[in-house]
């Protein structure tokens, strides 16, 4: 009998590694020679590298893949792909160049290859980039991603840690997609929330990014594997403190119920090990507490935006399609980093 592959065991970035094991794994790496036009490194705990090629170019360079979150090739590739390309807005860059990355066994169909890298391939196409080749292995299960590589000016970059106190924190996708997407692998959401939730994950942040560069933004991120509150850890870097609103944080729906059910990924649990004893949860609900600390695919942009700016920056980034909010401020450091409140 021919061994079935099985194509969605569980992906996207619920599948990283946590963040506790890769910061003391990079603490122990041996530091070569300084590079001055190495802007961004490994070592910022940032989006991506930036490198200065002149003046007024810099590259950025970044890369992401992981397996399957979703059963559909097609629509696979594309929230592959928007996860990776997210890393370049994410700092404030323009997409040039990507690579892809390819996992895949040699039993499967290779047609199923084919929409996964056709999906890719279109949101490649939407960033304005040009897809330029990239490299495959034989694999035992499907991974998928690409590298990245796109520019930006020295002077606009958007680093996580460029917040200052008074910032207003505005969120530009719902959270809760990793818990939809593991409830839904066990038949326990509905449809309308996963179609939600693959919506999400598709949009490029590329249209975001677009609007915020018209506004005073200090910092940006985007919020992946690490969940809301481990990248808003990285974004305070230790300088500053914030106040979450948790009743005006986007999600989908359902997330909170899955959540009430315990329908949660092992990555949540590695994120909440990481990054609660930086975080008071003001008595908050459990449920409340696991959507902040999912891991998100392909999840929105955490911007700082100066606080004379936040209405109008909000109110332009209104009209996308997915719901964009005020849900916090950056505060002067207190003795916890992260209070949320309800």
């Amino acid at each position: 009998m021919e061994e079935k592959i099985e194509f969605c065991r569980g992906g996207g970035c619920t599948a990283k590694l946590g963040p506790g094991v890769l910061e003391r794994v990079l603490s122990r790496l041996p530091k070569g020679k300084k590079d001055e036009n190495l802007l961004i490194g490994f070592d910022s705990h940032d989006d991506a590298a930036v490198y200065k090629i002149s003046e007024d170019t810099a590259i950025v360079q970044t890369l992401d893949f992981f397996p399957p979150m979703v059963e559909d090739p097609y629509t696979f590739g594309k929230i592959a792909a928007a996860n990776a390309l997210s890393d370049i807005y994410a700092m404030g860059g323009e997409v040039r160049t990507a690579l892809n990355i390819v996992c895949f066994p040699e039993k499967m169909d290779l047609n199923v290859l084919g929409e996964i890298m056709r999906g890719g391939q279109e949101k490649v196409n939407e960033a304005g980039g040009t897809l330029a080749g990239g490299h495959s292995i034989a694999d035992d299960s499907v991974k998928y991603g690409l590298s990245v590589t796109g520019t930006v000016h020295p002077d606009h970059i958007l680093p996580n840690d460029g917040c200052e106190e008074g910032d207003i924190l505005i969120l530009t996708k719902p959270l809760g997609v990793g818990i939809i997407a593991t409830a839904n692998r066990v038949g326990e959401v509905s449809k309308e929330a996963m179609k939600q939730a693959e919506e999400s994950m598709m949009t490029l942040n590329k249209y975001a990014a677009e609007i915020a560069r018209n506004y005073e933004v200090h910092g940006c991120t985007d919020i992946t594997g690490f969940g809301f509150l481990g990248h808003l850890h990285e974004m305070m870097h230790g300088e500053y403190s914030c106040r979450i609103f948790a009743s005006s944080v986007p999600y989908i729906e359902e997330a909170y119920g899955c959540a009430e059910e315990f329908l949660l990924t092992a990555a949540g649990q590695r994120n909440r090990n990481y990054v609660e004893a930086y975080v008071d949860f003001g008595g908050i609900s459990f449920p409340m507490e696991e959507i902040l600390l999912d891991p998100q695919t392909s999840g929105g942009l955490l911007i700082s935006v100066a606080a004379s700016e936040a209405d109008a920056l909000l109110e332009e980034l209104s009209s996308l399609s997915l719901p964009c909010a005020m849900v916090g401020e950056v505060i002067q450091k207190q003795e916890k980093e992260i209070l949320v409140q309800q």
